[in-house]
């Protein structure tokens, strides 16, 4: 019996090997593919990244070559480690370090071990790499930036980390990126497809030629080029009026959405964040928290829109016919209401304003009374403000737009919600929130939600989502949600009235000193309040700049929002910059040269070298 179950157990464990063996020759090739990945190397060959440029064809964004020194860890044998750092210019310690950080990755697939190599370094290394195996130079391409502005729209590239990779297994160790701007949003879009050799090694390791043929191998697909809506003179002219100012522009299309500028000041030049040098110019732009230059103030920025705001709660009071055009208002020195200190303005005492003049002589009184008719129209505040804060979104704010770039914040506009957690419910009134007649108080927009919003009041009463990419591979985009009219809540008829107020701002108005000759431009002037914390205490800062505006009047070709921080009162800063920008959009030449040299050449660096403290200047428009 002993004998019999002594063959029974060779003949199972037999069978056993047998159908293992089978099983792997027959279903499972992961041994194979295991062997075969020992047998072979991959060596990618990667696109060239898209071309970016402006809406008139001018070439913003190319590239240039670069070299990346790879190391495959299992091949690196019997090398000369103080020859090789010399060669690298590199010490022993960092050698070690980017050693390990390679293994860890991967024993066998290459990964970069010094990155973005000049043409020069390229060179000379080529003649003596060849000494240290394991070590090979494999090209790829830089951005190379023909502009020295819009940083903070185009973006910029690095390698990827960790999270990347995990997320995306397209990419390597050592890949390339889009980060902020056009080149992170459209990334897969500009990236292209990298291409891959494989080539076959023998036992000892050695190159042997392609493997099974190149039957495997593919050729890299370039990136493809992206058109911006962008007009790269108008931007360079903006960045230039913004030179010793802090703040933002941004200027739309009307009829399509498309962002003609998107300034914020300060900047930096894109070219700082290129090859080896990224890493430094990185940190010390990031760390600067006086001026911020990888901070976009038109996107992201939130500021009390202050009197533009005005224009809103005309329209809404049209709208829900608490006044006409010709409803008049007597204003004394501005809106007064219960024993609370008046919100004041520069209107002759005892004048009455009907819409008109309460538009271009920006009066508080006027605009205090027609937001509290609103809100009080309803049996209560709470119903007011629902009916309110809807009009208010039906322009875009408060919330994001839905452009095409990563980053951005949604502004505030305020509703029963807001409220009731602030005063308890049912425990408020029209009178409890009547800063936001003036557009102060909790309401905050963005720079670029102003200048949609009046885009929209220049269509007479809808927008477009504003959008930065005009063109893919040279062919329009067809994305509907750029495509898609948005209308407001209100009716088209009750925009020429507000409108005709917005055209004598700059007749006989706020902006009267900004006028452009032969240009119907319909704008706003704006102050808005400005507040930070100093010890635990709110104090009062000097008020920032603020001018929207759009032109021409009947035929509106750009809109345009401008915040100058700490400008002091919107016709000082922001009302000229405006003009200046509408006069280079629409003639492409400037007649207003007095106004373009005194904003060149005006600075408010002295202003934000001031200690936080002291009275500020104080006006209200």
């Amino acid at each position: 019996m002993r004998k019999y179950l002594l063959l029974l157990m060779v003949v199972g464990v037999s069978l056993l090997y047998l159908g293992k063996l089978s099983y792997i020759q027959l279903v499972d090739d992961s041994y194979q593919l295991q062997s075969e990945n020992i047998a072979k190397k991959a060596i990618y060959d990667y696109p060239e990244r898209g071309y970016i440029y402006d809406r008139n064809g001018e070439l913003l964004v190319a590239n240039q070559p670069s070299y990346d020194v790879m190391i495959v860890p299992r091949e690196v044998k019997n090398i000369d480690t103080t020859a090789l750092c010399n060669v690298l210019k590199i010490s022993k310690e960092d050698f070690i370090k980017r050693f390990n950080k390679a293994t860890n990755h991967s024993w066998r697939a290459p990964s970069v071990f010094v990155s973005k190599l000049s043409v020069e370094d390229y060179s000379y290394l080529q003649e003596k790499l060849y000494r240290f195996k394991g070590f090979y130079i494999q090209k790829r391409a830089l951005r190379k930036y023909l502009t020295d502005y819009g940083a903070n729209y185009l973006g910029y590239i690095r390698e990827v980390n960790q999270r990347n990779i995990k997320n995306d297994p397209y990419y390597n160790l050592g890949d390339l990126i889009g980060i902020q701007g056009v080149e992170e949003q459209y990334e897969k879009v500009l990236r292209g497809k990298k291409g891959i050799k494989y080539i076959q090694k023998d036992i000892h390791g050695r190159d042997i030629g392609p493997y099974k043929g190149g039957i495997y191998d593919t050729l890299p697909e370039q990136g493809k080029d992206l058109t911006l809506t962008i007009s790269a003179k108008l931007q360079a002219y903006g960045q230039n009026l913004m030179v010793n100012k802090r703040g933002g522009i941004v200027a739309i299309e009307p009829k399509s959405g498309e962002i003609l500028a998107l300034i914020t000041a300060p900047s930096y030049d894109p070219d700082l964040l290129v090859g080896r040098k990224r890493s430094k110019n990185f940190n010390k732009l990031y760390l600067d928290s006086i001026n911020k230059p990888m901070y976009d103030r038109g996107l992201q920025a939130q500021y009390p829109p202050g009197s533009p705001f005005k224009i809103v709660n005309a329209l809404i009071g049209l709208e829900e016919n608490v006044i006409d055009e010709k409803t008049r208002f007597v204003c004394r020195h501005g809106f007064h209401y219960g024993g609370s200190k008046p919100m004041g303005c520069h209107c002759p005492y005892g004048k009455s304003n009907d819409l008109n003049s309460g538009i271009y002589e920006s009066c508080n009184a006027y605009f205090g009374n027609t937001y509290k008719r609103i809100i009080d129209k309803y049996q209560t505040a709470s119903k007011g403000i629902e009916v309110w804060s809807n009009h208010v979104k039906s322009f875009g704010l408060g919330d994001f737009l839905g452009y095409d770039l990563p980053i951005g914040r949604k502004g505030n506009v305020p509703d029963v919600k807001f409220y009731n957690k602030w005063y308890g419910e049912n425990r408020w009134y029209s009178t409890f929130t009547i800063s936001n007649a003036i557009g102060q108080g909790e309401v905050l927009t963005t720079p670029i939600q102003l200048a949609n919003l009046t885009a929209a009041i220049a269509n007479r009463g809808y927008y477009y989502k504003p959008h930065i990419v005009k063109e893919i591979n040279h062919k329009p985009i067809k994305d509907s949600l750029y495509t898609t009219r948005f209308n407001t809540t209100i009716s088209r008829a009750h925009f020429e009235p507000v409108i005709e107020g917005m055209y004598n701002v700059y007749e006989k108005g706020t902006a009267r000193s900004a006028r452009v000759k032969d240009i119907e431009i319909c704008g706003k002037t704006g102050t808005a309040e400005n507040f930070t914390k100093i010890d635990g205490k709110r104090v009062q800062l000097t008020d920032h700049s603020i001018f929207v505006a759009f032109a021409p009047k009947d035929d509106p070709k750009i809109a345009i929002a401008v915040f100058v921080e700490n400008g002091y009162w919107g016709s000082r800063w922001a009302a000229p910059i405006a003009s200046l920008m509408i006069e280079k959009h629409l003639k492409d030449e400037i007649s207003r040269k007095d106004l373009e040299t005194k904003v060149l050449n005006g600075s408010l660096m002295e202003e934000y070298l001031k200690p936080l403290s002291g009275e500020p200047f104080k006006i209200n428009e």
